[in-house]
């Protein structure tokens, strides 16, 4: 692994390297060498990891806990989620020994104000993303310097070309994944032995909200399912900085 990462930190006292920078130096890591990159260039105090808990969650999940299972969690429990998502939290939380998931849910005055009938998933999609995901993580995200999260530029869409690291705002973010395969997160599950999501047996290939997610066709892309039949793709938590 590069020793760049190190290096740009200790440069930098009380600041936080230049993303590109960092980019440059991972861009051909492993996704192990990313999260340990990370936690030397911000500190495990200051490194968290979000995650749906979704269909491939746990491949990106046991290479954190394999680098280090204390590494915080945060998990956005929209209000909306499928029974099967909650209880693969638990399982993974479990199987993988991670010490630190933290629940977030939507603030509850916001929801009184601006979904009280619950049904702003179908008038207003975009609002209902951002009080049950976007402004909820963007709270959670305030003490820490760096994020770790699971997209795949093998997903396509806005996904296509995201880099390794990137700037957030005040923060890092970090992508992981973002050069893997489909083959090799399914490497990952065989040899890790990892449970699916319970909800891919019955042809759910990517699952988020109750609302807004469906079962893909043959030929469909995993994402085919989310918000079908509209133009949105992206929940907002990836498309603007949270901070």
């Amino acid at each position: 692994m590069s020793t760049l990462a190190p290096e740009l930190a200790a440069a930098a006292p009380g600041g936080l390297p230049a993303a590109d920078a960092l980019d440059r130096a991972l861009r051909t890591a492993s996704p192990a060498e990313v999260i340990a990159a990370a936690l030397k260039t911000v500190g495990r105090e200051r490194l968290v990891l979000v995650s749906s808990f979704g269909t491939e969650s746990a491949a990106l999940l046991k290479v954190m806990a394999d680098v280090d299972p204390a590494i915080p969690v945060v998990f956005l429990d929209t209000g909306w989620l499928f029974e099967e998502t909650l209880a693969y939290r638990d399982t993974l939380i479990a199987t993988l020994g991670l010490t630190d998931v933290r629940s977030i849910k939507p603030d509850e005055q916001a929801l009184s104000r601006q979904d009280p009938d619950r049904e702003l998933w179908f008038t207003d999609p975009d609002a209902c993303c951002r009080i049950r995901k976007v402004e909820p993580l963007a709270r959670a995200l305030k003490p820490f310097a760096g994020w770790i999260n699971g997209r795949k530029r093998f997903q396509g869409g806005a996904r296509t070309e995201i880099p390794v690291v990137e700037d957030d705002g005040v923060r890092l973010k970090f992508n992981p994944f973002a050069n893997v395969s489909r083959e090799e997160i399914e490497a990952i599950y065989t040899l890790g032995k990892l449970p699916p999501h319970p909800l891919v047996a019955s042809g759910y290939q990517s699952v988020g909200c109750m609302p807004c997610s469906s079962r893909t066709a043959a030929g469909e892309d995993a994402r085919d399912g989310r918000w079908r039949g509209r133009a949105k793709t992206e929940c907002g938590i990836h498309t603007m900085k949270m901070s």
